[in-house]
């Protein structure tokens, strides 16, 4: 490996890789094929194995169904940092988990009301038309064919492939990758992504497969790869695991979209629409000021109408989507406004350190895609 890594490196400094410089803003996920194998466990809070009730169909059964039991089961991705990871007192934490926290804060008013069921890429929408999870709260890309058989209840984290490299080659950009070996987890649209930028832009790869994403991971670390492709999110948290993260660097082409968002099944709006709201109560907090340190008293003395009718002090609107009226206020007193869980979970003061990019305010500066409908 290490004689092909300095034989790449020297390529590029001949400039024998050059190559057409694109860059496109595209996708990752997987497709979601179901594979054998006994079903995952939900875990509760603390990592206790917790027995599932499966859910069932037509319009409003899933909130019965999950109020009836006690707690919300969501699937989550099985250990990315900043996203879904267990810490080590068993307890679930990132980005995605927090929203699951988010949806039980909606509904029972206790956002430790969740419990979280780690899934596959190549098993997670099986488990969850089985009924073995309420919600992805997890990385799925939303694409026409996922969207014909499931429903996205919004996006809340806009991704993108991207390239991962060691500075060592003295790779600058995607089209210095000609020959490269590339760690990649096979059955993904990742997999296809990758196959179509590459032909596209008259370039050859030699792939270098795992049937995860962990396992793509630990071989880039491992040096039997020269470069992992993934979503911008896993990259940045694998580089953060690295022994030395300032080592690597992440490519600045983005080759693909991937709107990331929570997945329920189909035939249930009325469960979509909890979903849904969860997020956009969280997008339209942040927009509004509204965060975990003020949200009481703005409960108590805001005369802005929109706070008002959000947070419950103008009652039924939680009633029209079976939810009681303090719903987006147990929310955001629980879990906090999106901007706090990005912060929190992913941003700069993280190892992950992301920037908001895409994921800021429609009307922050520099602007990014969030955006939710107003409360009314």
């Amino acid at each position: 490996m290490a004689r092909r890594a300095k034989g790449l490196a020297a390529r590029v400094a001949a400039g024998l890789l050059a190559g057409p410089l694109v860059g496109l803003l595209a996708g990752c996920g997987d497709p979601g094929s179901a594979v054998d194998g006994p079903p995952p466990k939900a875990v509760g809070v603390e990592g206790a194995p917790v027995a599932l009730a499966a859910a069932g169909a037509g319009q409003g059964r899933t909130l019965a169904a999950v109020r009836a039991r006690g707690y919300l089961v969501c699937g989550v991705q099985q250990g990315l940092i900043g996203f879904a990871y267990a810490d080590n007192t068993g307890r679930w934490r990132g980005f995605d988990t927090d929203f699951c926290r988010a949806t039980a804060a909606a509904i029972f008013g206790r956002a430790e009301a969740a419990r979280f069921t780690p899934t596959s890429s190549t098993e997670r929408l099986t488990v969850l038309q089985a009924g073995e999870v309420d919600v992805l709260w997890r990385n799925t890309s939303a694409t026409f064919s996922r969207d014909a058989k499931f429903d996205f209840s919004g996006v809340n984290y806009y991704d993108g492939q991207a390239f991962l490299v060691r500075k060592a080659l003295g790779v600058a950009h995607a089209a210095q990758l000609n020959g490269a070996r590339i760690c990649i987890q096979t059955g993904s649209t990742s997999e296809m992504n990758l196959t179509d930028y590459f032909r596209a832009h008259k370039l050859t790869y030699e792939p270098v497969v795992f049937d995860t994403e962990d396992k793509a991971r630990a071989a880039y670390g491992r040096e039997q790869c020269d470069v992992y492709t993934a979503d911008l999110s896993n990259l940045a948290a694998a580089r953060a695991t690295l022994a030395r993260p300032g080592d690597h660097l992440i490519l600045p082409e983005v080759i693909s979209k991937e709107p990331l968002g929570p997945v329920v099944r189909q035939g249930d709006d009325a469960w979509g629409n909890v979903v849904r709201w969860t997020l956009n109560a969280m997008i339209l907090a942040e927009e509004l000021g509204v965060t975990s340190a003020n949200v009481e008293a703005l409960r108590a003395r805001s005369d802005n109408p929109e706070i008002r009718r959000l947070l419950g002090a103008e009652p039924g609107y939680g009633a029209m989507i079976g939810l009681s009226d303090d719903f987006a206020f147990q929310i955001i007193r629980q879990v906090g406004n999106y901007g706090e869980v990005f912060a929190r979970n992913l941003g700069p003061a993280t190892p992950l350190k992301i920037e908001r990019g895409l994921n800021a305010l429609w009307n922050a500066s520099p602007p990014g895609l969030l955006y939710a409908p107003p409360m009314r």
